[in-house]
């Protein structure tokens, strides 16, 4: 899933997941726990490595590493410490149980998730969804949402978005005049024809017909507001810093440092504590100012 690209998390080297196991047990075993020494190693391991990781700490020691951090740490640094080791489809595919599950649906977390992802990440987030959960993720998201939000979603779930390629300016020029006419000289809007076209057209595409906004502008934003004002929204903080670290965290961190004049690792500073923020801060990567 990660591209590995603009991520501030990259593979690290000379990886040895012995030996990390090891350090991780040791920091655990006993009485306290080495908290310094399991967000240094969790936060510099990429996705894939955290797995093997985890993998050799079961034959090592034949213990569970995620059972073990859950009953060695506490609060929201647990909360992290667990997110990032959960294999990336699983760790999608989890946020959106989460938003669909209780009273009320977060549909900020639907579309994040599907709107962001690539379509052949969207089809591994569903079938894995099938294999944790026993359900159909499209089954649980019709239950849970109506009308054109659900009809979009649906949509985007089907994963037959355009590859990004290049550019057909004809389809630009004849999606932009279905969208005005669907919209602008329309009373009312005929919803249908920017669902479809916002739910299939490749990403390029709709850029150029100026219809959605980049995806790391998106997040920089949802950062932003994430520790803006009183109290941190902590679960979106852990999923957008969890799930874009490998991806894109870099061009968000310059996107909000251009859009908000403030940097994610000032505000990272400002607004969490303890091993938290520290585990978060290796994961930002960075000051931008």
């Amino acid at each position: 899933m990660a591209k590995n690209t603009r991520g501030t998390v990259t593979a690290f080297s000379p990886f040895d997941a012995r030996a990390d196991a090891e350090a991780l047990r040791k920091a655990m075993k006993g009485m306290g726990t080495d908290e310094e020494t399991i967000l240094k190693i969790l936060t510099s391991r990429n996705n894939s490595q955290r797995q093997e990781i985890a993998s050799a700490f079961k034959t090592l020691f034949g213990r569970d590493l995620v059972d073990d951090l859950k009953s060695e740490l506490t609060g929201k640094f647990e909360t992290l410490m667990v997110s990032l080791m959960r294999p990336t489809y699983i760790f999608d595919a989890h946020a959106l149980k989460h938003a669909i599950k209780g009273a009320g649906t977060n549909e900020k977390v639907l579309t994040e998730i599907l709107a962001s992802r690539t379509p052949e990440e969207v089809r591994r987030i569903k079938q894995v969804y099938q294999q944790e959960y026993e359900a159909s993720l499209e089954d649980k998201i019709t239950g849970e949402t109506s009308g054109h939000f659900q009809r979009l979603l649906v949509v985007l779930l089907q994963a037959n978005r355009d590859p990004d390629g290049g550019v057909d300016e004809a389809l630009v020029e004849q999606d932009a005049q279905v969208l005005f006419r669907a919209g602008e000289l329309k009373w009312g809007t005929d919803e249908e024809k920017f669902i479809t076209i916002l739910g299939t057209r490749s990403v390029s595409h709709l850029r150029r017909v100026k219809c959605i906004r980049s995806v790391p502008a998106y997040f920089a934003e949802t950062l932003y507001y994430s520790m803006k004002g009183a109290g941190t929204d902590d679960d979106t903080l852990i999923r957008v810093m969890v799930s874009r670290s490998e991806i894109d965290l870099l061009d968000i961190r310059q996107e909000l440092r251009k859009n908000f004049a403030k940097s994610l690792h000032q505000m990272i500073q400002k607004d969490t504590s303890g091993d938290y923020r520290k585990a978060l801060l290796l994961l930002c990567g960075g000051d931008d100012d």
